[in-house]
């Protein structure tokens, strides 16, 4: 049987690993999941998984931060072999 590196590289993908926090780690009912992606992936693609998988997780019209690799990026940005993406919703809460 052939690794997992060696099935992406023949299947034409690669893995990376999303964080979720906050109300979107409720939605999900886990914090991390593992995500097999084309490797033309981009944040705009994590963010298409997450909507088809969690049943419109994402369409809430809440602005959402995304950071890659503990940089926020854009959607445009181009995800590798490896990353970790993580979504991070507004929180508030609490007096001082």
């Amino acid at each position: 049987m052939k690794s997992g590196f060696v099935q992406a590289i023949i299947r034409g993908t690669m893995k990376a690993r999303v964080k979720l926090f906050a109300a979107l780690r409720e939605m999900a009912g886990e914090s991390e999941i593992e995500l097999d992606l084309p490797e033309t992936a981009t944040v705009a693609h994590v963010v298409s998984e997450l909507d088809r998988r969690y049943a419109g997780m994402m369409k809430g019209g809440v602005p959402i931060m995304v950071a890659v690799n503990a940089e926020y990026v854009p959607d445009d940005h181009p995800i590798r072999d490896g990353d970790e993406i993580a979504f991070i919703p507004p929180v508030s809460g609490g007096a001082l």
